[in-house]
């Protein structure tokens, strides 16, 4: 448990974290106060939201939507699970944390943390942890090398977007589908199409996997899909935004843009596509992330994005040159590329996507205590 000081600053214990490509402030639920009514202005307060600077100087945030991210966690609940994992994503500029989705790029370091704080206590040898993802309720197996009872984080093994290599870490979410609408694509058709406030219309792909994610060709945002950080105008991400709110609307997930742009702005993410120009990769993505353009890929991201390369007749499929099923996707992101592989099962209505299968790496940055203002 965190402890109030006489000059009413609440110390919690927190460890800083990077996962994949994100990096966030750690938490054990036993250190925040009983009264999770308490939580959501402490966490403001210790990554430095609200700033209308954007810049997050007075607090952990780094002013970034891939470093604005808080994970609390703890013992699970379930038999089925080692700890239960809360995830938010802080808004640098308003008071507000969407708790709506996950961060498949935090996940990998979901493992490293439980195992240091003694959360779960698996043997030494390659160990398998299995995460509740609260958020979306959904299974994640963590797959890791423990040596004398710690998780091995330094390693030879790289991911673009990260100049350092590390331990690999294997995460593999099980039936990744439907979070939150229940269905891999809500509307019920492959494609959709969109009719934005500006009167224009575009085609779409409305998918529910990781998290709900619309995939849209590049090109009918002026776009090249071979973008990267500072590249895109300001009209092209207006109309991006203007397009995610309407998908959020269609998804059934608010009931106007506005309540879309208030209330879920980190989901439904957005990611542009186009066909690649490399021969070992099929097929180029963008993603935005905080209405700018993620440095690499989410990780939520590309799950969904595997599971709309797997299915014939969306766009992600039409783009990739045909159905990626049965072997690895390999797609190009700003800062390189990345793999991984959707695994279909086939049901009595068809294809099923019993899981997506990544590997990240991640590694604990600082351990101590946040030192929170109680105002």
């Amino acid at each position: 448990m965190g402890e109030t000081l006489m000059d009413n600053v609440y110390r919690l214990p927190a460890m800083l974290m990077r996962g994949g490509t994100s990096k966030g402030l750690f938490i054990r639920a036993d250190a925040l106060p009983d009264d999770t009514e308490c939580w959501e202005p402490m966490l403001l307060r210790a990554l430095g939201s609200p700033d209308p600077h954007g810049l997050q100087l007075d607090g952990l945030g780094a002013g970034l939507s891939s470093t604005s991210k808080v994970v609390v966690l703890s013992p699970s609940r379930r038999d089925d699970c080692d700890v239960d994992c809360l995830f938010g994503h802080v808004a640098l500029r308003e008071a507000r944390i969407d708790w709506s989705g996950n961060c498949g790029n935090l996940a990998s370091a979901v493992p490293l943390f439980a195992v240091m704080e003694g959360l779960a206590r698996p043997g030494d040898g390659v160990a398998t942890l299995s995460i509740w993802q609260a958020n979306v309720g959904k299974r994640i197996l963590a797959e890791l090398e423990i040596f004398h009872g710690q998780p091995v984080w330094q390693g030879d093994f790289r991911i673009d977007g990260i100049a350092t290599p590390g331990a690999p870490i294997r995460l593999r979410f099980l039936d990744p589908v439907g979070g939150c609408s229940g269905e891999l694509f809500p509307t019920g058709r492959l494609i959709d199409e969109l009719k934005l406030p500006d009167g224009s219309h575009v085609e779409a792909t409305l998918v529910d996997a990781g998290n709900p994610t619309l995939f849209v060709r590049a090109r009918d945002f002026g776009l090249q899909g071979h973008e990267r950080n500072g590249e895109i105008e300001l009209a092209a991400l207006r109309r991006l935004e203007l397009a995610r709110a309407t998908a959020s609307v269609a998804m059934g997930l608010a009931s106007d843009i506005f309540e879309a742009e208030r209330e879920r702005p980190g989901t439904p993410r957005i990611s542009f596509l186009a066909p690649s120009r490399e021969p070992d990769r099929q097929i180029e993505a963008r993603v935005l992330s905080g209405r700018r353009l993620h440095h690499a890929y989410s990780g939520t991201g590309a799950i969904a994005l595997a599971c709309a390369c797997a299915v014939e007749g969306t766009l992600a499929a039409e783009l990739a040159g045909g159905a990626v099923r049965g072997m690895p996707l390999t797609f190009g992101h700003a800062s390189g590329q990345q793999t991984l592989e959707a695994v279909l099962g086939l049901g009595e209505l068809g294809w099923t996507i019993d899981e997506v299968v990544m590997t990240r790496t991640a590694r604990p940055l600082m351990r101590g205590e946040a030192f929170i203002p109680m105002e």
